[in-house]
């Protein structure tokens, strides 16, 4: 018999949302012939319609929560108590739900493998009490998993120090973007920015994203075009920013685009991609510009550097952002585009996230005891390792951040 694996954490199936769901998708897709897959989804998101009992393999059930804020606490919690008669490994993508797991670890023999999606309490978004909340959902998750992942490397030497163990990481996918540059007569009827130059960035419209930033820097730049995707009324922030910069004729700010080739045509035939993410991890929209092969100037935080192997181009303000659109060559961008392509396809692909999800799962049902990172010799009274002049390796600075 497969093994049953229940998914939870996503909105659903078919994917049409986020990295998670877009992830899940993939992993039914490569994985369904050896795995029975449960996919959790949320009835808010999809129509009686295209409500589908199955989907390439995955059963799918439904909901009656959001989830996504505050009712992804109760949907994740519900989901995981409904996986705990039904299937034999829990794969569950964020946080919220991890309150529950040191009940279904004590009184189950469920396996647990929980991705902690970045480092979530520390995005501006949430209010005080909800970061709070996923301070202490994190560390639950972490403490009560059998396995928990990272989507970055970053993330891993901040989860080692934290915790003192290793988590595993597994990036996204990107293989699934196509590689479209010629638009028909009716994509230019539509956007007929198409046939321009232009740099495209792609997001959820939030303050840690820096789309403010961006769009100051490029109202100063009337020869360089911008064009934003992004969900601009879904906060007074969004909003605010679609008032003040939709006059600048250099600047297009469009709504969510949803369809793959859509959107795929839009990346691709940008002379470059804006990436301002400054939290999370592994982001799916930077693999994704990686792999059609686009020069990156991304924010320069952690995270975006490991994921381009700080070979793109870094700006940390304003200035520094308007500095490289200025002064980079042509040359350069060709040259950063060809290098992104390459760690894309050697690092993003959905086989190579697939096959490492499998091996998770197998590796659940071996393992007892997550490894400590610190070494045995920490444990030792700082006392008697001052008395052999060795005190130093009580406190021992932790970092994992190999390929």
């Amino acid at each position: 018999m497969k093994t049953k694996v229940a998914i939870i954490g996503t909105v659903g199936l078919p994917a049409k949302y986020g990295g998670f769901e877009t992830l899940t998708a993939h992993l039914v897709e490569e994985l369904s012939d050896t795995y029975d897959f449960t996919v959790y989804c949320s009835s808010k998101k999809y129509s009686k319609e295209e409500r589908i009992e199955s989907w390439k393999g995955a059963k799918l059930k439904y909901l009656p929560l959001d989830a996504n804020g505050i009712q992804s606490i109760p949907y994740d919690t519900w989901s995981i108590f409904h996986a705990l008669f039904r299937s034999d490994v829990l794969l569950i993508l964020g946080v919220a739900g991890a309150w529950l797991l040191p009940l279904v670890k004590l009184f189950t023999n469920k396996r647990i493998i929980i991705s902690i999606d970045g480092i979530e309490w520390k995005r501006d978004k949430w209010s005080v009490p909800a970061k709070l909340y996923l301070w202490w959902a994190e560390k639950l998750a972490v403490k009560f998993s059998h396995i928990d992942i990272s989507d970055n490397e970053s993330i891993q030497d901040y989860t080692s120090v934290r915790y003192k163990t290793i988590s595993r990481v597994i990036e996204y996918g990107a293989d699934h973007t196509k590689i479209n540059r010629v638009p028909s007569a009716e994509n230019l009827e539509k956007y007929p920015f198409l046939n321009e130059e232009y740099a495209v960035k792609v997001c959820r419209i939030e303050p840690e994203n820096h789309v403010h930033t961006i769009l100051k820097v490029f109202s100063t730049l009337p020869e360089r075009k911008l064009v934003l995707v992004g969900n601009w009324k879904n906060s007074e922030y969004g909003t605010n920013l679609k008032e003040q910069y939709s006059g600048f004729k250099n600047i297009l700010l469009l709504d969510p685009i949803y369809e793959q080739e859509t959107i795929d045509l839009i990346r691709g035939n940008a002379s470059l991609y804006i990436h301002g993410h400054s939290a999370g991890g592994t982001n799916p929209s930077l693999v994704e510009a990686m792999f059609l092969g686009l020069p990156i100037i991304s924010n320069g935080v952690s995270y975006n550097r490991t994921t381009t192997e700080n070979q793109a181009f870094y700006f940390s303000d304003e200035n520094e952002l308007r500095s490289i659109l200025e002064e980079v060559s042509k040359e350069d961008l060709e040259l950063c585009a060809g290098t992104m392509k390459k760690i894309a396809e050697r690092r993003y692909t959905w086989k190579r996230i697939a096959k490492k999800y499998s091996q998770l799962i197998e590796e659940t049902f071996t393992i007892s005891k997550k490894t400590n990172v610190m070494p045995r010799i920490s444990e030792i009274d700082e006392a008697i390792l001052e008395k052999y002049n060795v005190e130093h390796l009580k406190h021992i600075k932790l970092f994992n951040n190999s390929k």
